[in-house]
């Protein structure tokens, strides 16, 4: 057995709090923590430990926790929790050490010098960053958290050190004096690192984090589960025992040797049952369960067949993870059965190997292989479990440019959804959040799948792109010729991936769109001044305007932050600006773009609710900043309000009809009255749908007793189609008149 190294003579005073804690503390020794690293990992460095045990309780000092105990029992038990889950060597030192940058004054680099690049680099994963006098605690969470998931990325045993962390942590919570404080620790733990544990499949950590978590946000409710368990273990002892020999005979017979073990299920896993399923404690059927260790695969399939035909099974209940693995690695068969008395039965069958994995998930694939101690990726990938893909998601929106708080939001709708499973038209499996549309598979895919999304077919079914998609869905995206932003899409979404995405290309489609209008914009101003847009140097016209480059300036035009007025003035001085033309809608008069072609609708065309423009409609468009074009009717009443900002105006057009074939710009509203008469409402309904329109929207406005008003808001392709729709209605007898109404369509 090694020896302790000797402390550094340097600190005398320290010597007492340096000792190793006894036994009654209940503290790892130094020599204990090295013998557990020792018995699975025998070539283990025993000095590197030792010196790593001593740096953590020469830096923590006379460090207190709140029970009183000294800091570097913390770092200790993290160590310890470490080497249940037989972690390396290297994770060992990094969580003895894990606390040393932030509470001491050790830094990273000191650590690199002394213990290596490896174990510096997972004390700095786990270390937050420090805190900013200007940074409220919700950003300076969300900062940390994208920083250790960035950490994690790079390398998993960060997560496995914060997860020992956070775990003793919940373990001693009732020493923290502030409720408040208690209460956010178990929230955070309960929304981020329980379900991270879940996500590499460490179930034993997971299960005592949610449950701590559970104890201190709803303590009435956890006693009252608890309770509940302990009567139903105490009056219901005979019949789990009897319950017990007969799986046991029904196994024997058929030749089947294992262990049985009988489980009682978590406080918060039947909270949560409780909670989602809105069903009371006696109609849960899965309280207590059994399950099944044999030796191999061959021997769980003959397990299930013995239980199949002995009892009757419920096929609903029924789950093969043995050929369809969990992304994080679980494997298992889960059956229920109407066992002896009539009574629901759970039973879950699986190998040794299984049951490690199950326990102990990434952290099971740390072995020797090659004769090294280290992770196994390899056999990781071929049981089911690829961890760097479990984490993936959360770097690519880190990719997009997410924000922190941003990031954090939607990386704890990515922990909470469960998997669904759909296939590529080749056969390749995808794993996706419950929940997930076509475009989150496209974006799961290849993002630039993604980007040019512009429908998808489900099943060789064309289906909208809202659609949820189902476990053995087979998806098929429909790309367009090039990457194009829907302002809408973002709400179709579930996927942290696909939304940041989104985000990103509507952000560089928007800029592109700005940029457009602001050459457009340039191009008409030098014209205006009698200077044709090639004769001109327009990289040094920007650099006078103040700007970098053209694009810059363009994109500052078009955004309105700067008048091309204001352009003229600093990169001409002394050339007059003469008046522009005052008629709106002169095409001469105006730069010209089209609408729908070079402007994306919601992005930066944006139609006006004042005068609710329609393809087929004369249209003008009004520069508003930051926002964009905004497009009224020619003849719209709010025009006069920018009859004397000439450099707003822009002339737009439609695009021509046999481009745009099909598709919505906008929303049309009809005014009608009808005779109050049975039917009358379908009647009109039946009209509107076979002139081709879609009502979206239907409200009732004034009933007497001889006339109802309605008012119908319809997605139409044009006015045209509008002016049809209305004419149809004025031919039908019950109505009494029917009117287009401009101005507030989608206020209500």
């Amino acid at each position: 057995m090694a020896q302790p190294i000797p402390f550094p003579k340097a600190e005398p005073a320290r010597r007492p709090v340096l000792e190793a804690p006894s036994r009654s503390r209940g503290f790892l020794r130094q020599y204990e923590l090295v013998d557990r690293v020792k018995s699975y990992q025998p070539d283990a460095d025993e000095d590197a430990l030792n010196k790593a045990y001593v740096f953590a309780t020469v830096k923590h000092g006379a460090q207190k926790r709140h029970s009183g105990d000294p800091y570097y029992a913390h770092p200790v038990a993290v160590a310890g929790l470490l080497t249940e889950l037989k972690m390396d060597q290297a994770t060992i030192i990094a969580g003895l050490l894990h606390d040393t940058v932030e509470d001491t004054d050790a830094t990273v680099d000191e650590i690199r010098d002394l213990f290596g690049d490896e174990v510096a680099d997972l004390v700095d994963g786990v270390t937050k960053l420090p805190r900013m006098s200007g940074d409220g605690p919700r950003l300076q969470q969300a900062e940390n958290f994208q920083k250790f998931i960035l950490a994690t990325t790079k390398d998993i045993r960060v997560l496995l050190v914060k997860l020992a962390d956070r775990l003793h942590n919940m373990r001693t919570i009732d020493f923290m004096p502030k409720p408040e404080s208690r209460i956010r620790i178990a929230r955070e733990t309960l929304e981020i690192y329980a379900p991270l544990a879940r996500r590499v499949g460490l179930s034993i950590f997971a299960s005592e984090l949610e449950d701590h978590a559970f104890r201190v946000l709803n303590p009435e409710a956890y006693e009252a589960i608890v309770l509940r368990l302990d009567e139903i273990l105490s009056d219901d002892h005979a019949n789990l025992d009897r319950i017990q020999t007969d799986i046991d005979t029904v196994m024997f017979a058929r030749g089947v040797r294992g262990e049985l073990r009988g489980r009682m299920k978590r406080p918060y896993s039947i909270w949560r049952k409780l909670e989602n399923k809105s069903i009371s404690f006696k109609d849960l059927g899965d309280v207590f369960a059994y399950r099944l260790i044999v030796s191999t695969v061959e021997e769980c399939y003959r397990a299930l067949g013995a239980a199949h035909q002995q009892w009757a099974a419920l096929s609903e209940r029924f789950k093969d993870y043995i050929s369809v693995p969990k992304p994080n690695g679980y494997r298992s068969l889960h059956t229920t059965f109407l066992g002896p008395g009539n009574r629901r039965v759970e039973l879950q069958i699986r190998t040794h190997e299984m049951e490690d994995i199950a326990e102990r998930g990434v952290a099971a694939h740390w072995k020797y292989k090659n004769q090294a101690y280290g992770f196994d990726a390899e056999a990781a990938r071929a049981d089911g479990l690829d961890a760097e893909s479990e984490l993936r998601a959360f770097a690519d929106m880190l990719k997009h440019g997410a924000e922190p708080e941003e990031f954090l939001e939607h990386a704890k709708l990515q922990m909470y959804r469960d998997s669904v499973f759909v296939f590529t038209p080749k056969g390749r499996l995808v794993k996706l959040p419950a929940g997930s549309t076509p475009l989150d598979f496209a974006y799961a895919v290849h993002t630039e799948i993604g980007d040019t999304t512009v429908g998808a077919k489900i099943n060789n079914v064309e289906r909208p792109l809202r659609t949820q998609l189902e476990n053995g869905d087979v998806v098929e995206v429909l790309r367009g010729p090039r990457p194009a932003a829907q302002s809408n899409w973002e709400g179709l979404a579930v996927t942290g991936r696909a939304r940041s995405a989104i985000r990103r290309l509507t952000r560089s489609a928007e800029r592109g769109e700005f940029i457009a209008i602001g050459e457009r914009l340039i191009e008409h101003a030098l014209r205006r001044i009698g200077l044709e847009p090639d004769e001109v140097n327009q990289e040094e016209m920007a650099e006078r305007a103040g700007h970098e480059n053209v694009a810059d300036l363009a994109e500052a035009i078009g955004r309105g932050r700067m008048t091309t007025a204001d352009m003229l003035h600093k990169a001409f001085p002394g050339i007059d600006d003469p008046a522009r033309a005052s008629a709106a809608g002169d095409a001469e008069a105006a730069p010209s773009l089209v609408a729908g072609d070079h402007l994306t609708p919601g992005v930066t065309l944006h139609l006006a609710e004042c005068c609710s423009p329609l393809p087929g409609d004369r249209i003008i468009g009004v520069l508003l900043p930051e926002r964009g074009i905004e497009v009224h009717v020619i003849d719209c009443a709010r025009l006069a309000d920018y009859e004397d900002q000439a450099d707003r105006w822009i002339d737009l057009r439609w695009k021509p009809r046999g481009e745009n074939e099909g598709e919505v710009m906008a929303v049309g509203r009809i005014h009608v009255t009808t005779a109050n008469r049975r039917g009358a409402l379908a009647t009109l309904c039946k009209t509107v749908s076979d002139a081709q329109g879609n009502i979206i929207n239907i409200k009732t406005l004034k009933r007497t007793a001889d006339f109802f008003d309605f008012e119908f808001d319809i997605e139409v392709e044009d006015s045209r189609r509008l002016t049809q729709i209305v004419a149809a209605m004025r031919a039908l007898s019950v109505v009494d008149a029917a009117d287009r109404i401009r101005g507030d369509i989608g206020a209500d």
